[in-house]
């Protein structure tokens, strides 16, 4: 999608953060916007923000863990602006802990968000974005936990590499069709996802207070202005990039972490074990695969 202009754009958790510096960012783009959230009194402050500033602007409430309200979140979208292009999958939230401390509610509660909202959200806007035949994109939050892992942060990372998975995938069934995917994965970005707790809804337990003495929840000295991560997801919609990347200065990390997978497959090829295994061990679907992937390097 090269010109951005008329086009309509749906964004969840647009209230605050990372969601709401990419509807001021389409704004600026002459897109319509709704701002979807699950805080009443965000929303409103975020929408008048957006209007004072000539921005065509609508909001709704939204539980992205429950899909009847994205049901009509996208009924209202689509109510008030006629058509959406743009959906922008990005309400999240950040459940951390060591392994066996983080409560049977916590990982209800941060996969039916982080990962199961970004699923709903894909399949309920879907056919709104394919009855026009003009073309779309998702955006789904990923971050830079879905390309590695720090201790302490495997509930949030887990629901970050599963939505760097979907996206893959989706990238390759939906780019026939007109419509881009792109998985985005800031690094530290100055937002309020160390208070997710704020806003857990009572069938997860309620509102709580994140434990502060985690290392999953990090510091945000030095963090990146949310508004320059909203300028780039505009840059990689026009681009139609699978990858969004704030954070360059984080790559060593992940080609280190790439190499310790190399080096795995490297042991594999040297396998005693494994050397016994009959010639023509891959099955079909996966030798294709490893064409497909061979003629992209």
């Amino acid at each position: 999608m090269k010109d951005l202009r008329g086009k309509t754009a749906f964004v969840t958790g647009g209230a605050s953060g990372l969601g709401l510096s990419m509807a001021q960012a389409f704004a600026r783009q002459g897109m319509s916007v709704m701002i979807a959230d699950i805080d009443e009194t965000a929303l409103g402050i975020a929408k008048a923000d957006l209007a004072e500033g000539g921005g065509k602007v609508d909001s709704t409430l939204c539980d992205v863990s429950d899909r009847a309200s994205i049901r009509s979140a996208a009924q209202r979208t689509i109510d008030a602006f006629g058509k959406v292009h743009v959906v922008c999958n990005n309400a999240g939230i950040g459940v951390v802990g060591p392994i066996g401390k983080v409560s049977e509610k916590d990982w209800d509660w941060i996969l039916d968000v982080n990962l199961k909202g970004v699923i709903a959200g894909t399949e309920i806007f879907l056919p709104f974005i394919e009855s026009h035949g003009e073309g779309g994109h998702f955006v789904n939050t990923g971050s830079m936990s879905s390309l590695v892992v720090r201790e302490g942060r495997e509930p949030y990372a887990a629901t970050k590499f599963a939505i760097l998975a979907l996206s893959e995938g989706w990238q390759i069934q939906l780019e026939d069709r007109n419509i881009g995917v792109s998985v985005l994965c800031p690094g530290y970005v100055r937002t309020r996802i160390g208070e997710s707790g704020r806003a857990r809804q009572a069938k997860y337990g309620g509102p709580k207070e994140l434990p502060k003495e985690t290392k999953g929840l990090p510091s945000l000295d030095g963090a990146l202005a949310p508004e320059i991560v909203g300028e780039r997801v505009v840059e990689a919609i026009k681009a139609n990039e699978l990858y969004i990347i704030t954070h360059p200065e984080m790559k060593p990390v992940v080609e280190a972490r790439c190499a310790r997978l190399l080096r795995a497959f490297d042991r594999a090829a040297r396998s005693p074990a494994l050397a016994q295994a009959p010639e023509g061990k891959l099955p079909k679907d996966d030798q294709e695969l490893v064409k497909r992937f061979d003629a992209d390097r």
